[in-house]
């Protein structure tokens, strides 16, 4: 038996599709936006609308941006001969954060997992191979330390070991099963600094 109308039932549902909403989530998204300024809601549909079309990925680095290339591609500031690489943009936000790493990155938009089927081809290694061809003194990986991502990161340094390039990979400081999003800045900083080359 639906306690709601159709809409606020198809709303919920949809809210409810969303990662880490879950269905009590929804309800309370729900009826904050119907109880919202219709002027509001437009221009949230808007920005969600708008953000799909016009976000697309950095013709260097991969990450995601609304133009060719992001803030930190364009940088002239930035050590282009040190290239971190990370799962997703929310790592490279996670490091961004620390102030403390000057270099760039490249993401990868996830980690080789046989049992899920991502396989090399999945993901934006090929991309990574083209910017090597560049003057790259070392390559940080810094996927996270689960299985996924340590398949990655050997994956990637011995695809890097024969072209002569320093391959590094972040310390433990960050934990086993961790996500990068979530782990604090202090943390972060301490794994870049005792990272070893592999």
């Amino acid at each position: 038996m639906d306690y709601y109308s159709s809409q606020i039932t198809k709303l919920i549902e949809t809210l409810s599709g969303l990662p880490g909403i879950g269905s009590k989530s929804a309800q309370r998204l729900a009826f904050h936006i119907i109880n919202m300024p219709e002027d509001s809601v437009e221009a949230l549909a808007d920005s969600i609308v708008s953000a799909r079309k016009k976000v697309c990925r950095c013709k260097e680095c991969c990450t995601l941006t609304d133009n060719e290339l992001c803030p930190i591609c364009k940088s002239p500031e930035r050590d282009k001969q040190t290239i971190m690489v990370v799962e997703n943009s929310r790592d490279l936000a996670a490091y961004e954060k620390t102030g403390k790493f000057n270099g760039v990155y490249h993401v990868l938009h996830g980690a080789i997992s046989p049992l899920l089927n991502v396989t090399p081809a999945d993901i934006t290694i090929k991309e990574l191979l083209v910017r090597l061809q560049q003057d790259v003194k070392e390559v940080i990986i810094a996927t996270n330390s689960n299985i996924e991502g340590e398949a990655t990161a050997m994956y990637i340094s011995k695809l890097l070991k024969p072209a002569g390039i320093k391959v590094t990979r972040i310390a433990s400081g960050v934990p086993v099963g961790g996500d990068l999003e979530y782990i604090d800045e202090v943390t972060l900083l301490r794994a870049l600094e005792g990272r070893k080359e592999l």
